[in-house]
Formats: C-alpha cells, structure tokens, sequence
C-alpha cells in the first residue's frame, strides 16, 4: 500500500487510532496492560493481514515515531515525583548506573557469542537499546499491579532514566557501526555532548514555561486549556530544538523538562495531567501497533536457537543480576527484588530505535544482515518479555506476595472517599465498593479504584480482593448495610480490622455486642469540635495529617530498639519523630526515657511527615 495516495494513509492511521484506543479499553476492563493488545493489533495488521507495510508512511515514518516518543517520555518524567525518589534512593541510583551498565555489557556479551555473525559493534548496539525498559511498558503494568510505592518509585525512574541514557548510548554506538574508525574517547564525549544540550534545552523550556504559567495570564476565559496547549507545545518544541542542535539530544530534553514542570508548583495541573495522558494514550498505541505491524517474522525465525539464548539470558540472568546488585541491602524484600527482576520488558525506545537504525542500515549503508540482526533480535526481547513479563506480572506480583493487602472500604459517599484519600496518601492500596452508578463515575474520576457492586453480596466483596483484606470499612449511610457488611467481613474473609460507620448513636450497643469496632459520625463530629475547642493547636496540627505532620502505629520488631531505653533508641530515631504511646498487652501508656521497648509492643510515632515514615523502616524492617 502506498503513501503516495492521501486516502489510503489516513485511511491507515483512522484505523490504527481506532484499534489503539479499542486496545487501551480492552486492557481496563480485564486489567491487564494495554502493551499486549497493542503489540498483538499491530502484528494483526501487518504480518498477518498485510494492510500495513513500511512504504504505507512514506518517509514520514521517523518523523512520527520521534515526535510520539518525546510526547510519551515527556508525560512519564511529568508524573516522576523527587519525593517518592526518597522511597528508595540509592538503590535508583544503582539501578540507572550500575544496572545500566551490567544491561549494556552483560547482553551485548551474550548476543555476540549466541550470535556468531553479529560483531561486537552491533551487538553494543543491541546492547544500549535493551537497556531501556521505559514507561511506555512499565507504566500500564502498575497501573494494573499496585506495588508498594519504593518498588513503584524505582522501576518508574529507572524506565524513564534509561530510556534517555540508552536513546543516546544507541545514537553514539550508531555512529560506531557505520564508522568504525571512530575512537572510544570520541563516543565517551559525543553522548556527554548530548546529554548536557539535552539537559540544558530542557531546563530552558521548563523556565519558560513555568514562568508563563504561573505569572502571565494566559487566557480570562480558558486558562486551563490554554495551560494545556502551552505545555504540549513547550514538549514538541524541547524536543524539535534539542534534536535540530544534535541528534537524539531530544529525548533527554523532554525528559528534564517532564521532571522539572511535573515537580514545580503550576497551576492547572490535574487538568494538564490529564490531558497528556489522553494524548500519550493515542500516540502510545499508534506507536507500538505501527512498528509492530512492521515487524518480518522471517526475521525473528532466523535468529534460530541463538535469539532464545539471548532472549533467557536477558530474562533470566542479566535482568535479575542488576536488579539484585542495584537493590541490596534490605530495603527491598526478597519477593520485591525478584518482582522487579522478572518484570523488565522493553518498550517503545527500543523498537522504534531499531526500527530506524535498521531503514538505514539497509538502505543507507548497504548492510542487511546487520540490521535483520539488530531488529530482529530487538524485537524479539521485546515480544518474549511483554507476553511473558508483562502479561503475567500480575500473576508474578501475588506469588511472590509483593501486592500490599488491601483496604476495602464500602460506600463511596463523602466519607468513604474522604477515608479512601487518607489511607491512599499514605501508600494503602484502596479499593472501594458502590452501588450507585453516579457516586461510582464521580469517585472513579477522582483516581479511586472502584468496584460497582452491592457491598452486602458477598460474590461482590470478593471480587475487590477481601480475601487479601487487612482491613474493612463499611462506611455508608445505612447502618443495616454497614452492621451486615462487617458481619460477612468477620465471618467470612476474617481480615485484621473491621470497622463500621454508624449513623445513628442509639445503634452503637448493637453493634459493639456482636464485636464490630465502631464509629459513631455524631460523637465523632462532637469530639473534633470539643478538641478544636480546648486544645486548638492540637487540633489544627491533627488536620494536616498526612500532609506535614503524622501519626503512625508500628509493631516493634528491629533487633536495634528491642531491649533499649526510649532515651537511647532516641538519636537512632530520625529528626523531627518522636515516640509518643506504647501498646503492650492490652495497656497503653506514655513512655519515660527509661522506658525499656519489647518486641511486640506497638509503638505509636508522632512527628513530620517524612521523619514519621523513615522511622516505621526503622522499627519494623522489611523481613
């Protein structure tokens, strides 16, 4: 089919967008990641039926795969957080050096030697595009999966990281291919070239941008779209000038800006949030269903027994070995660490790299062989990992028992999703349950997880995840329903904690005879005004919870602090936390500084935010 004809093409890409998006939905409903359907369409529409073929772009080819992944990058750096980068810190930083580098060496050595015909240049190359793991593939994974937050923070920055560091490390090597003159210490500064105009093109726009966000008045009458225009622009042209200044420079700069702009304080950023993700949907799926529908199975087979040594050796060996040499020590748990070891799979960096490295191998340069190699073998990791990794990384997640336990918390009015909001700003995984259709689009529009569903059906408690429920809050209107549904949870999902909402305060007793824990909204409400009343400055700092301040109770299990004085675990404590309660065997007290701590004994922490969550590591390390 041929790009020559208007028609045809946009008769290609209505199609592609259509099936992307068909694609995205699909995934949502059976809660699996939208990659495996995209790759599966583009392979639908390509090898099998042949509608799309490399001539159907034209030379337009590069251009719309560049411009799609600086929109894609962009929109992952945009979510990084700094703040969540402290979840795990050095172990990160590891992880896009250390294990960058083990990716780089460790399968450009396996592919040189299962590939006898692949030279140490093109097995480099292959090497730098399998470094990249990318949000584009780690991202839909999450969403599905929800790991805890340092697991999160790690395997997000590490996709967002490397997808830069290997977009350059491949364009350099490139140049090694072609050229094979070129010496070591040229390559070493051509991708610090990039990188630094990359970077400084970034931190330009960023400025710019953040400056006319949040001081000029862009539009009186629409100011959130005119936001959301003037940052989809500010990417496309981070991108466009980074790369007119050098070669691949792009990617890293809609990567510094991202997380510049996603890590400053600018107006209208949910309302940009969203918009990018819509966007970064559409070009996401035209993207993978595109370069998919490209792929020549020919290719693939002719890697033979080779290409499956490459590909278990990647899965199997370098992947875990970085992951573990990055994530030692203890603040990963053993399950955590294989999760994130079997769970890697390549994305959009590498297919679309190899796929216009592989044009112009063959067209340019006159080397076939090398660019079958290169795509083929690319492709290959790319297809084995997202069928197997991506696709079972649920699957992965509860074997190896790395979901946290869930809180289900019934009735999505006000209250539940007041609750829901808390227990998510501290990394609980929520799931609420609503029968009402209109509360269920408005919670779900406010990020919740919702299941549509009677909460008293005990199929529909289940369905949220009850039997890996720590805790269940039956919070609606209606004491009945709430006093039934902590009657089922007890009986039959028997979680840590049930509690029950009761609005009318006669029905207290009734509840607390059949052993539900109970909170009475009256005396609820009576007591916050009461200690607004006689202790205000109490009061004031208990509503930023969560937020500046914390309250947190931790069981005491670190050999460090069982056996000792409050007054000498004090210094180990981080600045700003403080032990304020002790639980043991029913009693509660105020501990002195001679107080000696018990394993078992539950502590209560009060202090900052950050210091009070440090502190919880502290005292009950991961097993």
């Amino acid at each position: 089919m041929s790009a020559a004809g208007g028609g045809d093409l946009l008769a290609i890409v209505a199609i592609i967008i259509g099936i992307g998006v068909l694609s995205q939905v699909l995934a949502a409903r059976f809660q699996v990641p939208s990659v495996l359907f995209l790759i599966a369409s583009g392979i639908l529409l390509g090898p099998v039926l042949g509608l799309v073929t490399q001539d159907s772009f034209g030379g337009a080819l590069s251009t719309i795969v560049g411009l799609s992944v600086a929109i894609i990058v962009f929109e992952g750096a945009f979510h990084l957080r700094i703040d969540d980068l402290r979840e795990a810190p050095a172990a990160t930083l590891r992880l896009v050096t250390i294990g960058a580098v083990i990716a780089l060496v460790g399968t450009a050595a396996v592919v040189r030697f299962a590939l006898p015909s692949v030279g140490w240049p093109v097995a480099f190359l292959i090497g730098a595009l399998l470094v990249a793991t990318g949000p584009t593939v780690i991202t839909p994974i999450l969403d599905v999966v929800p790991v805890r937050n340092r697991v999160e923070a790690a395997l997000e920055t590490e996709g967002i990281v490397n997808d830069v560091t290997a977009a350059i490390m491949a364009i350099i090597i490139f140049k090694a291919v072609v050229n094979p003159d070129t010496r070591g210490v040229e390559l070493l500064g051509l991708f610090a070239e990039r990188l630094g105009i990359g970077m400084l093109v970034g931190v330009l726009v960023a400025g710019v941008l953040y400056y006319a966000l949040k001081y000029v008045d862009l539009s009186p009458g629409n100011a959130p779209q005119s936001a959301r225009l003037l940052v989809l622009a500010g990417a496309i042209v981070a991108f466009g000038g980074a790369n007119t200044l050098r070669t691949e420079a792009g990617i890293a700069a809609v990567a510094t800006a991202g997380i510049l702009l996603g890590n400053a304080d600018i107006p209208y950023e949910e309302e940009i949030t969203d918009f990018k993700g819509d966007v970064t949907l559409v070009v996401l799926s035209f993207v993978f269903i595109a370069l998919a529908a490209l792929l020549d199975f020919g290719t693939l087979i002719d890697l033979g027994i080779g290409g499956i040594l490459v590909v278990l050796a990647v899965a199997l060996v370098i992947r875990p070995l970085l992951v573990f040499v990055s994530a030692r020590g203890d603040r990963f748990t053993r399950g955590e660490k294989l999760f994130m070891s079997f769970v890697g799979p390549r994305g959009i960096i590498p297919a679309s790299v190899a796929t216009l490295f592989a044009i112009q191998l063959a067209e340019t340069y006159n080397r076939p062989d090398a660019a079958a190699a290169l795509v083929g073998t690319v492709f290959l990791v790319i297809l084995a990992t997202v069928v197997f990794e991506a696709g079972l990384a649920k699957q992965i997640a509860e074997y190896l028992d790395v979901i946290p336990m869930r809180v289900i918390v019934v009735g999505g009015g006000k209250v539940g999703r007041a609750l829901a909001d808390r227990l998510e700003d501290r990394g609980e995984n929520v799931v609420l349950i609503e029968e009402d259709q209109a509360i269920v689009e408005t919670a779900r529009n406010a990020g919740h997880t919702v299941v549509h569903g009677d909460g008293t059906d005990t199929e529909v408690l289940a369905s949220a995840g009850a039997d890996n429920a720590k805790i269940v809050a039956a919070a609606t209107g209606d004491d009945d329903a709430n006093l039934l549904v902590a009657q089922l949870a007890k009986s039959k999902f028997a979680p840590e904690t049930v509690l029950a909402r009761v609005n009318d305060p006669n029905n207290v007793e009734a509840f607390e005879e059949l052993g539900v824990r109970t909170i009475s909204s009256v005396m609820a409400t009576a007591q916050a005004m009461d200690n607004y009343i006689e202790r205000p400055a109490l009061s004031n700092w208990m509503g930023e919870l969560g937020r500046s301040g914390d309250v947190q109770e931790i069981e005491v299990t670190s050999e460090e602090m069982v056996g000792k004085t409050v007054r000498e675990i004090g210094p180990a404590l981080p600045e700003g936390c403080l032990i304020a309660l002790v639980a043991r065997n029913g009693d509660i007290e105020v501990p002195d500084a001679d107080f000696t701590l018990q394993e078992g004994d539950r502590i209560t922490l009060l202090g900052r935010r950050e210091s009070v969550r440090d502190a919880m590591e502290f005292c009950h390390p991961n097993p």
